[in-house]
């Protein structure tokens, strides 16, 4: 395994963290105890969740992965040796049976307070803000939707005074954002210098090699802000596995039982794309799945790549991508595909 450290901390976590939305619905206890021993075994110190796990969220799934990895930790006594990172959910049509006031001062001490409770834990040492709350272009929105964004912005200062409060109560290490925008995150930083408050060390955005929209500002932000990517979606939910290509749709699969997962992803331009990019791999001897990970483990601005799967086969594969450095040639037969078919997801 490779290491880092979470940008302006003194935490030290695995360039692979372990994504966890699955246990509680597609997985079962059993299965997520048994990837976290597996990851753990890897090396892989860094975990990520959120309340809302399971996906899809439903109120039946609420908090089921959290509490799966209370479960772990209270059996294991394993906590010290994991990064643990969670998120309180934005307000959205589908989160109302989780709450309705976003990321107000009484949402954010429920959140932590439920998360903590589930996690079986004293702290997590990175509390995410799952999504803005003003309506931004992200989860397959290509632009920004001007027309029908709110006009006022989150209170970014209350937040921060808030979640200073349980940085200060030592209930939470670090803050970090997710599904944010360049102006959301440069507002975050400017407010917390503004008021000496702390600072947003990390950014959960999508990225895979057929949706690579983050290059467009947010990667300068990251570099030139040291504030570093936390990659979610990095195989385009299974879609740069190759297995949907060809009108396949393997039981079992994300794509198969929850298929508007996908559909952002399985366009004629990205399926076209995802063409093209196994024939790379192949020529070079690399499963798909190795090259879209490998790809994204080498780039500058991204702290760490959140692999998630639903069997240890895969998760091993995922996790082994670690140690693969793409050649020279395949970087630029990468680019060539990416010049020819430029990001086709949303």
């Amino acid at each position: 395994m490779k290491y880092t450290t979470l940008p302006n901390t003194d935490l030290k976590v695995s360039k692979i963290c372990l994504g966890t939305m699955t246990w509680g619905n597609q997985n079962t206890e059993a299965d997520g105890h048994d990837q976290m021993d597996l990851a753990l075994e890897k090396g892989v110190n860094f975990f990520d969740t959120a309340e809302l796990y399971a996906v899809p969220a439903t109120p039946e799934a609420y908090g089921s992965t959290e509490k799966i990895i209370g479960s772990w930790f209270k059996k294991t006594g394993n906590r010290d040796k994991v990064v643990l990172a969670s998120k309180i959910a934005g307000a959205g049509a589908y989160t109302e049976h989780i709450r309705k006031d976003g990321f107000s001062k009484r949402a954010l001490i429920e959140a932590l307070e439920g998360s903590l409770k589930r996690l079986q834990t004293d702290y997590i040492d990175l509390y995410q803000l799952h999504w803005p709350e003003r309506g931004v272009n992200c989860f397959g929105l290509r632009d920004y939707p001007f027309q029908t964004a709110t006009k006022e912005a989150e209170n970014h200062l209350e937040i921060l005074e808030t979640l200073n409060g349980f940085v200060k109560e030592g209930k939470i290490k670090h803050i970090g954002l997710s599904n944010e925008t360049p102006w959301g995150t440069m507002k975050y930083l400017q407010t917390a210098k503004q008021h000496n408050l702390p600072r947003m060390s990390t950014i959960q955005n999508s990225y895979s090699l057929i949706h690579r929209a983050y290059e467009y500002g947010m990667s300068e932000v990251s570099m030139r802000e040291n504030i570093g990517l936390l990659v979610y979606s990095p195989l385009a939910q299974g879609v740069l596995s190759g297995k949907y290509l060809n009108g396949k749709t393997p039981e079992g699969a994300r794509g198969t039982l929850f298929p508007r997962f996908t559909a952002r992803y399985m366009s004629e331009g990205s399926l076209k794309a995802v063409t093209e990019y196994q024939k790379i791999a192949k020529a070079h001897n690399l499963t798909l799945t190795q090259m879209s990970l490998a790809f994204i483990n080498q780039l500058p601005f991204v702290t760490s790549t959140i692999i998630g799967a639903t069997n240890t086969i895969q998760l091993k594969e995922n996790i082994d991508s670690i140690n693969i450095n793409l050649s020279e040639a395949v970087l630029k037969e990468i680019e060539a595909v990416h010049k020819m078919i430029p990001n086709p997801a949303p």
